[in-house]
């Protein structure tokens, strides 16, 4: 049973008794609080690695390769790995070229997946339904059995070492190709009729009736995309040799010690790699949300 409480009102003029206003309060439902558990277990799931990570880079070398582990170290807390990290390599360049090819990757890879969604979604050309059928079925291929003949045009079309041959090969995204699709669908064609009624072609509907409508998935899109990006360590890897065209991720595995494992800069490394993500997510994790409810990610 829901608890509820009396509360009077003030006497009106003329002395009229004061009347009692019921008000219930809402029964905390058992579901509810199963569920903020789970959320609950699983935030501090995320977060002790994260913390572990912190307190270790926050450490000095000894300290951190010292047995029994201590959270707060006896020399206090030092940012001697992260200068150690910064020093060793081109940190700046690293972070510039990585933030360069996410967003060409990122702009490139919207135009082509929108065109092609809204194509897929509103077009009837003949072959349509072959070619979303390669489309899909070109989730299950592992993107590492592409990388050899990949490699090989990038090698003919002399892109090694540019930033060309890191972004073509990652602006193809089938996966956001079959999302946006999705969406397109759900828009009713009535704004569609409307607009080619008013004299609008098919280009102009795309640009301010469709775009407009698909700001949240749009935002989603470019959000997974640039992270997916950030975080690509093969490729990069496999076509860069110079230093001055490594992206961050590659770049920071190539900061070494003779001494052995480095605890410390290790997990300095990784947090400054981490960082600009977690940036992005903390400023855009509204339109993250806001776009996997929209597109139906969860259930499609």
């Amino acid at each position: 049973m829901t608890a509820s409480t009396l509360t009077p009102t003030h006497q009106s003029a003329g002395g009229a008794r004061p009347t009692l206003v019921i008000r219930r309060r809402k029964r905390i439902k058992p579901s509810r609080v199963l569920a903020t558990f789970i959320v609950a277990v699983l935030a501090v799931t995320w977060l002790v690695p994260f913390a572990w990570a912190t307190i270790t880079a926050l450490k000095s070398e000894t300290e951190a390769a010292a047995t029994p582990i201590t959270l707060v170290p006896k020399s206090g807390f030092t940012f001697d790995a992260f200068a150690k990290v910064l020093q060793q390599g081109n940190i700046p360049q690293w972070t510039i070229n990585s933030l360069f090819t996410a967003a060409a990757i990122t702009i490139i890879t919207l135009a082509i997946s929108t065109l092609a969604a809204y194509a897929l979604s509103r077009i009837d050309f003949k072959g349509r339904k072959v070619m979303m059928t390669i489309i899909v079925a070109s989730l299950i291929v592992p993107p590492p059995v592409l990388i050899i003949p990949l490699f090989y045009q990038m090698v003919s079309f002399h892109m090694i070492d540019t930033y060309w041959g890191i972004i073509l090969p990652q602006v193809i995204a089938p996966a956001m190709v079959f999302v946006l699709k999705k969406f397109f669908d759900q828009i009713p064609r009535e704004l569609e009729d409307a607009a080619l009624v008013d004299g609008a072609g098919r280009i102009r509907i795309f640009w301010q009736v469709v775009l407009p409508l698909s700001r949240p998935i749009l935002a989603a899109v470019a959000i997974f995309v640039f992270i997916g990006a950030w975080n690509n360590f093969l490729w990069p890897f496999i076509v860069t040799n110079e230093s001055s065209m490594l992206t961050l991720p590659v770049g920071l595995q190539t900061i070494k010690s003779a001494y052995g494992i480095q605890y410390a800069q290790n997990m300095a490394s990784a947090l400054l790699a981490a960082l600009p993500l977690i940036v992005v997510f903390l400023f855009f994790q509204r339109q993250i949300i806001k776009g996997i409810s929209t597109t139906g990610l969860a259930g499609t």
